[in-house]
């Protein structure tokens, strides 16, 4: 007779249980192939380069030349008009025959289609270089139809770096055009002058036949005196280093010269602007009060007769407009 185990007997061990990590709720999804990730770029950058072309200003490809007679050049493509251009009366620049007589001779030579000359107007400040270059705009416009109308485009001297894209945009415009720069000048390492070369003469384009450029300066070579020097200085061949940068200035065929005017020439220029304006005071108070203005500023020029012409207009409550 077998015995019967007691009730206090050990059992046998048991075995730990296998600790399972529970399943993820959701799986990582399979990597895109490499045609899913090159079509994914490809549909970024379209919808990149379509909302930079809708906020870009659109250009106008020179339709804007047929709505006025003077603009202003936009380096981002556009040609600003200018329904009324700030200038004076052809008639009351004194002092300056002879470059009047010459800037319209090459004007109206090139709005006829005969070849002419780009022109630098240099010299002294005041003088009249750019009142002349808006008043011979004028006066060759004044009789023409409007599909004959000589434009006038004024680019900004910062703006200078863009001046091949407006000639991309006048090269097939159906007028003749000015482009007009005024207070030209560089300074320091500034080599965006290579850009105005280029266009005046040299590059594979050049300049377009129905395009003519007008300057001007306070400088004949365009160049501060200290650049050249210091080209002159640290080139290993200061000749050739001075030739460069003087070369710009070469490449207007026309130079005209401003200079200081004399004292009757400035009473002239005086006694012009009253006579136009009708502004009546008498010669010899005139004269006194107008010299006394001129050297108050410490010069005589077309600028300083033209701010005292105002100064006595606003006295005498006479008013101005300029057309």
């Amino acid at each position: 007779m077998s015995k019967k185990p007691t009730k206090n007997a050990p059992r046998p061990a048991q075995k730990p249980k296998r600790q399972t990590t529970p399943q993820l709720a959701a799986k990582r999804p399979k990597a895109p192939s490499a045609p899913e990730t090159a079509e994914r770029i490809a549909l970024a950058l379209e919808t990149i380069a379509a909302h930079l072309a809708a906020a870009a200003p659109a250009s106008d490809g020179g339709e804007a030349l047929h709505h006025a007679d003077a603009f202003v050049w936009h380096p981002d493509g556009r040609l600003a008009p200018v329904p009324h251009v700030s200038r004076v009366d052809i008639g009351l620049l004194k002092g300056i025959d002879r470059m009047r007589d010459i800037l319209i001779e090459n004007t109206e030579r090139f709005a006829n289609g005969f070849p002419a000359n780009n022109a630098l107007l240099w010299g002294a400040r005041g003088m009249g270089k750019s009142s002349l270059v808006k008043a011979a705009h004028a006066s060759i416009n004044l009789n023409r139809k409007p599909a004959d109308r000589l434009k006038l485009i004024e680019i900004h001297r910062e703006d200078i770096e863009s001046l091949p894209a407006l000639m991309d945009i006048l090269r097939n415009a159906p007028f003749h055009a000015i482009v007009f720069c005024d207070d030209l000048s560089f300074d320091g390492n500034d080599a965006s002058y290579k850009s105005l070369k280029a266009v005046l003469e040299g590059g594979i384009e050049g300049r377009p036949d129905n395009v003519i450029l007008y300057a001007t300066s306070n400088r004949r070579h365009l160049l501060a005196r200290e650049m050249i020097e210091n080209e002159r200085s640290t080139a290993i061949n200061p000749g050739e280093a001075v030739e460069e940068k003087v070369s710009l200035s070469d490449r207007f065929g026309l130079w005209l010269g401003f200079h200081r005017c004399s004292q009757d020439e400035y009473l002239a220029m005086v006694k012009g602007y009253c006579g136009h304006f009708g502004i009546k005071l008498g010669e010899e108070e005139l004269e006194r009060e107008a010299l006394e203005w001129s050297t108050t500023r410490g010069s005589r020029s077309g600028r300083v007769a033209w701010q005292f012409t105002q100064e006595l207009a606003g006295r005498l409550g006479v008013r101005i407009k300029l057309r």
